[in-house]
């Protein structure tokens, strides 16, 4: 991703990831900052592989980022749409690109609003696309919500947004929970296609109803718990035996101690 943008170092690729050699602090957020940028890096190699049939490639989150510097988004959304055109023209394969989101500033400000007006309460699963003024209105910065329409109407340009908002409901009740949807901006003539095939993977969902099984399980593969979990932490508490030194013996008073005594008292 970095050799098609046209840089080298991480700084270039993100003004919030800054070395410390003039003294200032690091950013405490380079940690999400980084694993934002390596979620986008994975996404765009996947899009260089074969696929064997048209896909969906479901993203946890919005299409949306402000952790790149200057223009790159913008040119990495470009060069995301130039592969998924290249795989129709090379293997005539549909791909489709959408993210979803567990929250939204959108949907929060106005669920009162659309319950009180009943907006997609029916008995069967209804998706609705969200205006940019309406979207433009729950966020600060408003530059979240501006996408390629807004500029290519004289406004200013387009430098985080690579999505169009739907909110969707994938279950069959009136009340069946609803999710903030992305559809890749070039993509949304084929919304109800791309909405179609969430629902299919959705009706499945376990242990959350109705919400993307695809996405879940990648929850589920990536999570570091139990076993997975010791380990690593066994690696890192090495590193830092090594790095002590004569004190390393300090380390292993330090693991003995209890984290938290006050746990006892559920015991």
């Amino acid at each position: 991703m970095m050799s098609a943008l046209g840089v080298t170092t991480l700084p270039q690729l993100s003004h919030m990831i800054r070395p410390n050699d003039d003294g200032r602090p690091v950013s405490p957020s380079w940690v999400q900052v980084y694993r934002e940028l390596v979620e986008w890096a994975t996404l765009f190699a996947l899009l260089k592989k074969d696929f064997g049939t048209d896909t969906l490639i479901v993203c946890d989150g919005l299409l949306r980022s402000k952790v790149f510097a200057g223009d790159l988004f913008a040119r990495l959304r470009q060069q995301i749409e130039d592969r998924i055109r290249s795989q129709w023209d090379r293997s005539k394969r549909r791909i489709y690109l959408a993210g979803v989101a567990k929250h939204s500033k959108v949907l929060t400000r106005y669920r009162l609003a659309m319950a009180l007006e009943e907006v997609m309460q029916v008995s069967y699963p209804a998706y609705v696309e969200v205006p940019r003024d309406i979207e433009e209105r729950a966020y600060i910065w408003s530059e979240f919500a501006r996408g390629d329409d807004e500029a290519n109407q004289g406004g200013e340009a387009n430098k985080y947004v690579g999505g169009k908002m739907f909110l969707v409901k994938f279950g069959a009740q009136s009340r069946d929970p609803i999710w903030p949807v992305d559809i890749f901006q070039p993509q949304v003539p084929d919304a109800q296609i791309i909405v179609g095939s969430m629902l299919a993977d959705a009706i499945n969902g376990f242990p959350v109803p109705h919400y993307p099984r695809c996405l879940q399980k990648a929850h589920e593969n990536a999570a570091l718990v139990d076993f997975d979990f010791d380990i690593l932490q066994d690696v890192i508490y090495e590193g830092v035996r090594k790095s002590l030194g004569s004190q390393a013996e300090k380390l292993d008073i330090f693991q003995l101690q209890d984290a938290d005594p006050a746990q006892k008292r559920y015991s």
